[in-house]
């Protein structure tokens, strides 16, 4: 499933942010007790959601349409491997929002135009909006189907997650394509 969306990159107007999630340590690894960034039991996750905004031409209401996602796992917490990122993943021709982490130094570079916002309750709830439904949500599935999760399969999870999410208008013909799938190696 991974490598079947990693052949398709975003464009147009894209949202992107990370999200840490819990996944399975070892007992030594929890006495550290260290928070936020670089945690531990906590892998970085970056999301990226190709979003579109729609305005109603009789009202002039202003709501945004959200196509596909990515989601890759940061092995580290460097600027580098953020480009890298989205290089992969997000054509040069798109308009990329984030907030205003201090890991997105050099995006400007591989994007037509970066566009950073101070991260508050309506950069969350209207600029990256989509982004952070689908962080939650994988949070939440993760959650009640799984309960833990090492690390290393984190990004194998996301994966299925994100396959499922951009085919989620496909309903009963899903599981049907994800086998001429995998069987045509495609």
């Amino acid at each position: 499933m991974g490598n079947r969306d990693a052949r398709y990159t975003l464009e147009g107007m894209i949202e992107f942010d990370e999200g840490y999630f819990t996944v399975e340590s070892s007992k030594i690894e929890q006495e550290k007790g260290i928070r936020g960034r670089g945690a531990v039991g906590k892998s970085n996750v970056a999301i990226m959601a190709e979003s579109t905004v729609l305005e109603d031409i009789e009202t002039g209401e202003k709501s945004n349409q959200c196509r596909y996602f990515k989601a890759k796992v940061l092995t580290d917490h460097t600027s580098e491997q953020i480009n890298e990122t989205i290089q992969e993943s997000i054509s040069e021709k798109s308009i990329l929002f984030t907030d205003k982490s201090t890991s997105y130094i050099d995006i400007a570079d591989y994007v037509e135009i970066h566009i950073t916002e101070k991260s508050n309750k309506e950069t969350t709830t209207e600029t990256l909006k989509w982004v952070h439904i689908a962080i939650s949500n994988e949070k939440r599935n993760f959650l009640g189907n799984y309960h833990k999760i090492k690390g290393k399969y984190l990004q194998l999870y996301l994966n299925e997650f994100v396959y499922k999410l951009n085919r989620r208008y496909f309903e009963e013909k899903l599981f049907d394509r994800l086998v001429i799938a995998s069987i045509t190696g495609l």
